[in-house]
């Protein structure tokens, strides 16, 4: 996706706005527009890289991720495929897990439409959070035009 005719949009909603003011008020507008220019595009890409992770959390597994080449933005799905426990691991400890009712029905559901028992989906769930979560890798920064 380019942000540009975002960007744009804005810009002309601003010298709209600008116009019923006269020319030195477009004028103003017209160099705040230019100077806030990358400034609007970094809000746009924090926008939806905060899409993404909320997306992200919905999903059953995988994630979005924000993918950014000069002015083009993209989503993209990525799929994690949780690696299975080695067959030498053993699958009998047990752990009491307190879980408010709602988020057990949603476990449940989950599982449900994925065809795998909650205690499988709960374990797949906890292998991909340890092993695959990233926590804090945020890119920051500014886009000049």
């Amino acid at each position: 996706m380019e942000t540009t005719r975002f960007v744009d949009a804005v810009r002309a909603d601003l010298e709209a706005a600008a116009a019923v003011g006269g020319p030195a008020l477009v004028e103003a507008a017209e160099r705040l527009s230019a100077a806030l220019d990358a400034s609007m595009r970094l809000a746009l890409l924090d926008a939806l890289s905060e899409a993404a992770m909320d997306l992200g959390r919905q999903l059953p597994a995988g994630r979005i991720e924000v993918r950014l080449a000069g002015r083009e933005v993209e989503l993209t799905y990525v799929g994690d495929a949780p690696a299975p426990p080695p067959a030498d691991e053993d699958a009998s400890a047990r752990i009491t897990l307190r879980l408010p009712e709602r988020l057990k029905a949603d476990a449940e559901a989950a599982a449900a439409r994925e065809g795998v028992s909650t205690n499988a989906w709960l374990v797949r769930a906890v292998t991909s959070a340890i092993g695959q979560r990233k926590v804090g890798h945020r890119l920051r920064g500014y886009a000049e035009g």
